[in-house]
């Protein structure tokens, strides 16, 4: 019912810049929230940043002061701008949303195929 479609990622040098972005489209009647996952080679999912419709955000502490999570609510995107990139940021990318995919329905969560950011010494 809801698509979401990940751009941006590739290999970046320590200190460099990336920008990711994700579309969502197909039957959406409301955005509740919007946000970025990432997942490293054995390593556990972990939230990296989320904006609500209200626009409140929340970050992870490892990338406070570095990334930030622009949205556009009229196309329907959210954006992981991310700084000052660190070896450690290594990781697929994923982006979620909570939505609402029509009228008569409650919201559910939706998933993102993933795209790597590879960020190298």
């Amino acid at each position: 019912q809801v698509q979401l479609v990940e751009s941006g990622g590739g290999l970046v040098q320590a200190g460099g810049s990336l920008r990711l972005s994700c579309a969502a489209s197909g039957s959406i009647f409301r955005i509740n929230a919007m946000g970025w996952y990432r997942q490293a080679p054995g390593k556990q999912r972990e939230l990296v940043a989320v904006i609500s419709s209200g626009g409140s955000t929340n970050y992870a502490d490892s990338v406070k002061g570095r990334f930030t999570i622009p949205r556009d609510n009229a196309k329907n995107m959210v954006y992981l701008q991310m700084n000052s990139l660190k070896r450690e940021d290594t990781a697929v990318y994923y982006c979620y949303t909570e939505s609402i995919p029509g009228i008569l329905y409650s919201a559910r969560g939706y998933w993102g195929q993933g795209t790597q950011v590879t960020v190298s010494s």
